[in-house]
């Protein structure tokens, strides 16, 4: 065992000047494996992060929300022409739910694209995403109120004009002011400001801080019904325990006979779960995942070969050494593992320098990018990191170190003079 441990540490030695003596070389050596270590792993980290943070924006949610509507949130086999002249789903289609469809524990309708104009006295903010929606958005989104109320059930079907604004929304357009109980201008129209949400953020960009919600019946009365043009949803919460693929059976089938289809016709409607638009998450992320591991796999391979290339380089330059280390009696092992530790230490730094770059790099996005976004380098892509370093050193180093260490002693002296 003492052998081995000193055959293990001369190796060692001797890898360690050799890198020393050429530093240049070494340096490149480096630089290869880094840029590759650094390429993988920043791009997992960065995909990570962002499934992390999507995965933490829809953790308030229920995965079980429905969404009624004439658009889907994923992929699809109906046509596009098809789905262009599905009707679009309207308040009376919500009105139809809310009588017919058993165990439903809230719903709304809401009406999608509304980019407004809204007004406090001379602030003015523009494309603003202000929220037609009725009063159940309130416990399917489970709302967090900050200031003030949310519009309740009856001002909610009487359209009253009222609004509930998002913190950043009540932040820029009224600054320190109390805004409950000020009076905004929004659709040329005056509405009274009931409250002020809790500040969420969001990785996907859809964050009720920076939005305005008011009654859907509100729109309804000057847009030619509410819509005209824009999207609407009815959006179902099913109740706690109800068996979710009967659920959706039965809204199915009901909604299909309100809309007077016949066995042999498709729906001309699509249900949209949360449970899945979060797995078609999962699938972009899976596929980013793989796309990064090809494009960063190119930089890792270059900076493989460039090491092997630099140790079959060293090899030839220290053919005299080896002919003299082995008429000494160095053994076949002892040459191997000379070569192999200077490959592996080679690619090990290079890793650990890449680790030290995406941790970095981390370290500024979050400084930039600040609370909306976080940039996670996680102890599993850091071990990833190392372990993958440590293999591409053993992989590029053991070709040339069999090599190495398979030299005629007296040839070797020979072809070294």
């Amino acid at each position: 065992m003492l052998v081995y441990l000193r055959v293990f540490k001369e190796s060692f030695s001797f890898a360690i000047n050799a890198l020393r003596n050429n530093k240049l070389r070494t340096f490149l050596s480096l630089l290869g494996v880094t840029v590759g270590i650094f390429s993988i792993i920043a791009v997992l980290a960065a995909v990570d992060s962002l499934d992390r943070n999507i995965k933490d924006s829809l953790s308030g949610l229920d995965k079980n929300t429905m969404y009624l509507t004439k658009y889907s949130f994923g992929p699809t086999d109906v046509p596009r022409w098809k789905r262009d002249n599905f009707p679009q789903v309207e308040h009376d289609d919500y009105e139809f739910i809310n009588r017919s469809v058993p165990d439903v524990e809230a719903s709304a309708y809401v009406i999608f694209g509304g980019s407004e104009t809204i007004r406090y006295q001379a602030e003015t903010i523009n494309n603003v995403n202000i929220t037609p929606v009725s009063h159940g958005i309130y416990v399917i989104d489970d709302l967090k109120i900050a200031e003030g109320r949310f519009y309740s059930e009856l001002e909610s079907d009487t359209g009253a004009p009222v609004i509930v604004l998002g913190s950043e929304l009540a932040e820029n357009l009224l600054g320190d002011i109390n805004p409950i109980g000020k009076v905004v201008r929004v659709y040329g129209r005056k509405l009274t400001v009931i409250g002020v949400l809790k500040e969420y953020g969001d990785a996907l960009g859809d964050s009720p801080d920076g939005k305005g919600f008011v009654p859907a019946n509100f729109v309804r009365r000057f847009r030619n019904g509410g819509v005209n043009g824009l999207p609407g949803a009815v959006v179902i919460k099913p109740k706690s325990g109800v068996d979710i693929g009967a659920f959706e059976n039965v809204l199915k089938q009901k909604y299909r006979n309100y809309r007077g289809l016949k066995a042999d016709e498709d729906d001309n409607f699509f249900i949209n779960k949360l449970s899945g638009l979060v797995s078609f998450v999962d699938a972009i992320i899976s596929m980013l995942n793989g796309v990064g591991w090809v494009i960063s796999g190119f930089s890792l391979l270059v900076g493989g070969f460039g090491i092997a290339n630099i140790m079959f380089v060293s090899v030839k330059e220290r053919t005299n050494l080896i002919g003299i280390q082995k008429s000494l009696g160095a053994k076949n092992k002892f040459i191997l593992f000379q070569f192999l530790f200077e490959a592996i230490i080679l690619a090990i730094v290079g890793g650990l320098v890449g680790l030290a770059l995406v941790w970095i790099t981390a370290m500024i996005m979050n400084g930039v990018v600040g609370d909306d976004f976080e940039f996670v380098l996680s102890f599993g892509n850091m071990f990833l990191g190392f372990a993958l370093s440590t293999f591409i050193g053993l992989i590029s180093g053991v070709i040339p170190a069999i090599s190495a260490s398979r030299l005629d002693p007296v040839e070797a002296i020979r072809t070294g003079m």
